[in-house]
């Protein structure tokens, strides 16, 4: 279940890059993942989960410009593979095993990264508009890394 939960976080990192390390830290923060101890203890600091929200918050705004990049990009690509790595070592340092969290969470973010691409463009075109697939990719990616770490608690 470790790995799948670490997956999972990190298919919200691939939707939404800083959505998971921000719920993954509140976790830590909160005692619902237990990292002290841990290479991710820091995940745990008074500090880390209000850097990661406020992150968090300027991605969720920054995703409805019409400006913004393709996730796909490499910079964004690399950024969600990391977030994605962060998370999921973060969930697995929580049940014991960080390393194997880190690998399934980077392997989660590859696939939310594209599958929240194909996903969007789809509900994008049937709605006739992206806002309200944006929100509603907002609205998964939320739902979805607190279910994720409530699950360690």
């Amino acid at each position: 279940m470790l790995y799948v939960l670490a997956f999972l976080i990190g298919i919200v990192a691939g939707l939404r890059a800083m959505t998971a390390p921000a719920l993954a830290s509140w976790a830590a923060r909160l005692g619902w993942l237990k990292v002290q101890g841990t290479p991710l203890a820091w995940m745990g600091a008074a500090l880390t989960p209000w850097i990661f929200t406020l992150a968090a918050i300027g991605e969720l705004v920054n995703d409805k410009l019409p400006k913004t990049g393709s996730r796909k990009a490499p910079p964004a690509f690399i950024a969600r593979v990391l977030m994605g790595a962060l998370s999921g070592a973060t969930v697995g340092a929580g049940g014991g095993n960080w390393a194997g969290g880190l690998i399934a969470g980077s392997i989660g973010a590859v696939v939310g990264t594209f599958g929240g691409y194909e996903l969007r463009s789809r509900l994008a075109r049937s709605f006739g508009r992206d806002l309200p697939a944006a929100l509603l990719e907002d609205a998964i990616a939320i739902a979805l890394s607190f279910w994720v770490v409530t699950r360690m608690r």
